[in-house]
């Protein structure tokens, strides 16, 4: 099994979505794209739209280019900073060194503390939400609120179904290039995030997944509750890729959890007068 098998239903899921955005040459754009020199590495990005900065984190494997039709729709509304993660799209890493979620969140901030960016909106798909977690729990400052979706706290089949598990397992025993170790090495061990960590997230969060993901719904469950300002979204009909599937839904949703105060008011606290 190589990178390529794995990732062909992700590809194959955003060219149907996406196919007619091709106006703007997203993940390749020198217009509205640079690179900073971060952390060794030259880190890709890109900005569109003028507002409240709004950060777009790609999954495992993915990169701006997958962001194609997000970066349209909420250009419109914020200032997006798209970026190609450590060792994706066109922030190459050519070091032997291996991936760690910590890493490529360290160099999130300081590419926002180079654009002099204090605080924005982050989403996040998959490992993007991974880091989105781990930027806002070791930056919290850097982050007003966070979005992910199909994210996990910790690696194995508590976290993910066994089927998923055994593919990146089979996967790193198989294969001999190192850059598919680099990338299934992050979902095989990492990452490593306590639920004290993710009691201590102070702003509103908004876990999101599809009701067939990749990632148990029980374990989404599981970060929705350790998290004190958070609301759960769980996308009908949708799988670890429901951002892609449902573009329309995902971003009602997302919009509105952006633009709209913030609560988490219960049933319970309706029907006690609270």
């Amino acid at each position: 099994m190589t990178r390529s098998i794995f990732l062909f239903l992700f590809v194959t899921v955003t060219s149907m979505v996406y196919s007619q955005v091709e106006k703007i040459n997203y993940g390749n754009n020198p217009v509205n794209g640079g690179y900073k020199k971060i952390n060794g590495i030259n880190l890709y990005y890109e900005i569109y739209g003028n507002g409240k900065p709004l950060v777009l984190l790609h999954g495992n494997g993915g990169s701006i280019r997958g962001q194609s039709g997000r970066i349209e729709y909420f250009k419109k509304y914020f200032q997006v900073i798209a970026i190609d993660s450590r060792a994706h799209g066109k922030s190459v890493d050519p070091s032997d060194n291996t991936l760690t979620y910590e890493q490529m969140a360290n160099d999130i901030k300081v590419l926002l503390d180079s654009l002099r960016i204090d605080s924005t909106y982050v989403w996040g798909q998959s490992d993007g939400g991974i880091l989105g977690l781990i930027l806002t729990i070791n930056y919290p400052n850097k982050v007003a609120r966070l979005a992910t979706f199909g994210a996990n706290i910790f690696p194995g089949r508590k976290a993910v179904f066994d089927e998923i598990h055994k593919m990146v397992i089979d996967t790193l025993k198989m294969t001999k290039d190192n850059y598919t170790k680099k990338l299934f090495s992050l979902m095989a061990y990492q990452p490593h995030i306590t639920e004290r960590q993710l009691a201590g997230i102070k702003c509103p969060v908004l876990i999101m997944t599809g009701d067939r993901d990749a990632v148990r719904l029980e374990h989404s469950i599981r970060i929705f509750q350790s998290i004190p300002n958070s609301n759960l979204f769980v996308m009908p009909g949708a799988t670890h890729y429901g951002s892609y599937q449902k573009p329309q839904l995902f971003n009602t949703v997302l919009l509105d959890f952006f633009n709209s105060p913030f609560s988490k008011r219960s049933t319970v606290d309706i029907l006690s007068g609270k």
